[in-house]
């Protein structure tokens, strides 16, 4: 099984204002610390955009690199996105990935507010993500596309809808996926040849309810540690682990516990969060 850290377990986020932003040597050496060998990106820019001095930062921990989270407006057809995922897959493609993890962002700060997409932009945002993959394809890296709480693919029937207009696999995150009001494990049991890569997380499922009812926001949510490490939330993680290893998944299962730093949060919290979480799925997968 190939589990990867990533920079969000220790509130590195890509939303300004999210939270205090550790440095990347504290980041990578904490997952090294762990056992972990691999790591996602994290936001653009937070790790060197250099390929050389990335590649050289993640030998000093013993990590190489999965892939990259890349949330850009696709429902406009900007020019300036497939530039911009063009750009971060040669980054990522130089220092050795294979995945770009695209969300459709809204083109608002954050993930608080989502307003509605027209049906053209909804074919628009769909054609753009089959360019941006077309893009990713000729650094030689595979296209995921994230449903993400606050994005234009987050609840049930845009995931759904996503599935039937488009040909990208998904990136299945437990926690995301949730939140929106999809069961992962059923997304999983019944799309299994759709899932191209994973990230799991745990999630209090009474808090996300609130979130996806309108009563209070995403960062608000995060801050009240809607995220649990693995296990302690209601994903049940087994049952979505067996199901895609049955069904032939040998992709990462990347950890990932949304976590804003500060308001008195230990400054140790993502190191024993994360080892909470690998120590739950030792327990059935060895």
């Amino acid at each position: 099984m190939k589990i990867a850290g990533a920079p969000i377990s220790w509130g590195v986020c890509e939303v300004p204002g999210w939270g205090a932003v550790p440095a990347p040597e504290t980041v990578l050496a904490g997952m090294a610390s762990l056992g972990l060998t691999a790591t996602e990106l994290g936001p653009p820019d937070y790790l060197p955009a250099d390929p050389a001095e990335l590649a050289k930062l993640l030998d000093e921990h013993g990590l190489s690199l999965v892939g990259g989270f890349l949330a850009v407006v696709l429902h406009e057809g900007r020019r300036s996105a497939v530039d911009e995922a063009d750009r971060v897959a040669g980054l990522l493609a130089a220092a050795g990935a294979d995945v770009l993890v695209l969300a459709a962002a809204t083109g608002l700060d954050g993930y608080d507010d989502r307003p509605a997409l027209t049906d053209e932009r909804w074919r628009t945002l769909v054609d753009t993500a089959a360019r941006i993959r077309d893009t990713a394809a000729r650094h030689g890296l595979r296209t995921v596309l994230h449903p993400h709480v606050g994005t234009h693919v987050e609840r049930t029937a845009e995931v759904e809808r996503f599935l039937a207009d488009s040909d990208l696999p998904l990136c299945l995150d437990t926690g995301h996926l949730l939140i929106g009001g999809t069961d992962p494990v059923e997304l999983a049991r019944r799309f299994p040849e759709r899932i191209g890569h994973v990230h799991l997380k745990d999630v209090r499922a009474d808090i996300a309810a609130t979130v996806r009812n309108g009563d209070i926001g995403y960062t608000a949510a995060v801050r009240q540690r809607m995220y649990v490490p693995l296990g302690d939330g209601d994903v049940d993680v087994r049952a979505l682990v067996e199901i895609l290893r049955d069904n032939g998944y040998t992709g990462w299962f990347v950890l990932e516990q949304d976590t804003a730093l500060g308001d008195g949060l230990p400054v140790d919290t993502p190191v024993r969060d994360t080892a909470r979480s690998l120590a739950h799925l030792t327990q059935f997968t060895g």
